[in-house]
């Protein structure tokens, strides 16, 4: 079966994100999860020739298949991909002269291609090597953090990004076991790890356990708040910021800085005791997939969209 943008990565809340944008013929817009192009093809449709969209995306595998055309969109003169962690967007939009844009698009979260890659160590689901690096080029794979890092800290990012209770017993045996033997795949660590989950819990809480490791080796949460930082100083008034966030984690940082402007959600006020905030929420609640996205694709349960919009 050929590979198109759709098996490759199934884009989330498609139309309810890009109506979010409220994209304007001529605009300037970046797309910061490019993965399989299913978003960015929807903004390059509606945005026209006129316009500009920047696609990033630190994944080898996202660059050759647009490279080789494979299943991904049409892109013309009115796109440019970067190939870079997200949380470089001011650097990389001061490099290509643009200083505002008109929207920012993120779909945070693992997508559909790496869960499915059976060689990259995102699911527990085959044997595979700890990897987890989203840019395959550089970092520490997971299996250097489970072999390297002291109980404490591995019990701390088992606790503070997997929200496990067990977290220090699951890191006191890790640090047991790789004393005899070095810790190398998924099937390595499943052995050690799976004592500790209730049965009818166990694909819930290890799904969590893998979060917890994929967000340190890809230092996800610094990368968010460096990138939301960057967003909020780049769009223009009147510009629009769409993000799909899958763990409270994640949202609790993308809520923050929509209400406040900060990711500590400390909201400060002018002399007149009105709330001095940079942005204004598009919707009052949260957007969540309907019940027939949700049964199309799995990964859509968890998926909350938040849109705001740059005060003037």
């Amino acid at each position: 079966m050929a590979v198109t943008a759709e098996t490759y990565h199934v884009p989330v809340l498609l139309t309810e994100s890009i109506d979010g944008l409220g994209i304007k013929s001529g605009g300037i817009y970046v797309d910061v999860t490019f993965g399989g192009g299913g978003h960015s093809e929807e903004i390059l449709r509606r945005l026209g020739g006129t316009g500009h969209l920047y696609g990033f995306d630190q994944d080898a595998d996202a660059e050759e298949r647009l490279c080789r055309g494979n299943g991904l969109p049409e892109v013309g003169e009115n796109f440019t991909f970067v190939r870079s962690n997200f949380r470089y967007l001011k650097n990389w939009m001061r490099y290509y002269g643009v200083s505002q844009i008109d929207g920012l698009l993120a779909d945070l979260g693992v997508s559909s291609h790496h869960l499915d890659d059976p060689t990259r160590g995102f699911s527990f689901r085959y044997e595979a090597p700890l990897d987890m690096r989203m840019n395959k080029r550089a970092g520490r794979t997971a299996a250097d953090i489970i072999n390297e890092d002291s109980e404490e800290r591995l019990a701390d990012i088992f606790y503070l990004y997997g929200e496990l209770k067990n977290a220090r017993r699951i890191a006191k045996v890790l640090v047991e076991v790789r004393g005899q033997k070095r810790i190398e795949t998924t099937q390595d660590f499943l052995h050690v790890v799976e004592p500790f989950f209730r049965r009818e819990r166990e694909k819930k809480d290890m799904a969590r356990l893998f979060q917890a490791l994929r967000i340190e080796v890809n230092h996800e949460m610094d990368a968010l708040r460096d990138m939301l930082k960057a967003a909020t100083d780049l769009l223009k008034p009147g510009g629009r910021l769409s993000v799909i966030t899958y763990h409270s984690l994640e949202d609790r940082i993308v809520k923050n800085v929509m209400k406040s402007g900060n990711v500590e959600g400390k909201v400060e006020k002018d002399f007149f005791g009105r709330m001095d905030t940079p942005f204004e929420l598009v919707h009052n609640k949260v957007i969540v997939p309907n019940e027939e996205e949700q049964q199309k694709n799995p990964r859509s349960r968890s998926a909350k969209l938040r849109v705001a919009e740059k005060k003037c």
